[in-house]
């Protein structure tokens, strides 16, 4: 199967899902769970891109498939409890006020790009998934290298700033410990990192200029869109000179190597 027959059959599914999602949270005013399909959805429509090409290898599709898998099932379980379990997220909350009439509208489109960023987002995994030689190699190894200190890194943040949280003497404070220590946003820094482990994977295929839209995109997308500009907006409203203070003394993006 094609790029293109893949692409309109795993663009059909997503469409459906998130347009039910926006129905839901017009009745539940979270937002959020299209964070949750996102990372559900391209996880799934990654594996079968990996599995849907023609690529030579059924060893490396399989390998990417599960990588992709894996990881989408291990953020969307992650965001889904977030989700379920605390308020709609400050940034969706803003906008809902912000927009005021025009929220429903700006929903509705935005859940409905989300479905499509997920094909966006699969293509490196498809691209990974139809490298060139039969066997496996050692670009092989150094993707799976890379996507396991990647799902290692986030999953420390993740835990590092749940246990923070869950701490009644930290409400209102920032969170500086372990990773937070190093970058204000760790958790992105290791999802953006996770890209690349496609990258090595790819860099075999005459396609692999597709597997470059990953990590290109996804540090556009948490730098400059979607990901630090609204937490950060986010936290400034709810801890004001306090998160000042942190932007000032860690970097945002990339870790340091030690803490001062």
């Amino acid at each position: 199967m094609n790029l293109a027959d893949l692409a309109l059959w795993g663009w059909l599914p997503m469409a459906g899902v998130m347009l039910i999602l926006w129905l839901v949270q017009i009745r539940t005013l979270n937002a959020g769970t299209v964070d949750v399909a996102w990372a559900f959805g391209t996880g799934a429509i990654g594996a079968w891109f990996a599995l849907g090409g023609t690529g030579e290898a059924q060893a490396r599709q399989l390998l990417v498939a599960a990588m992709a898998l894996f990881w989408g099932i291990r953020l969307g379980v992650f965001l889904y409890g977030r989700v379920m379990n605390e308020a709609e997220d400050g940034r969706y909350r803003y906008l809902r006020t912000y927009l005021g009439k025009g929220a429903q509208p700006f929903h509705f489109a935005f859940f409905q790009v989300q479905a499509a960023w997920t094909l966006l987002f699969a293509a490196p995994m498809w691209a990974a998934g139809n490298a060139g030689p039969e066997r496996l190699t050692w670009l092989d190894g150094l993707g799976v290298g890379i996507w396991f200190l990647a799902m290692a890194g986030e999953a420390i943040a993740d835990n590092q700033l749940a246990r923070f949280r869950a701490d009644p003497n930290n409400q209102g404070q920032v969170c500086n410990i372990g990773l937070w220590g190093r970058t204000r946003h760790p958790n992105y820094f290791f999802e953006w990192l996770h890209w690349f482990a496609y990258v090595a994977i790819a860099a075999a295929s005459e396609y692999w200029w597709v597997s470059l839209m990953g990590p290109v995109v996804m540090y556009v997308f948490i730098t400059r869109i979607t990901g630090v500009p609204y937490v950060e907006q986010q936290s400034l409203r709810s801890k004001g000179d306090a998160y000042r203070h942190y932007q000032r003394t860690t970097p945002m993006f990339f870790p340091r190597l030690r803490v001062n």
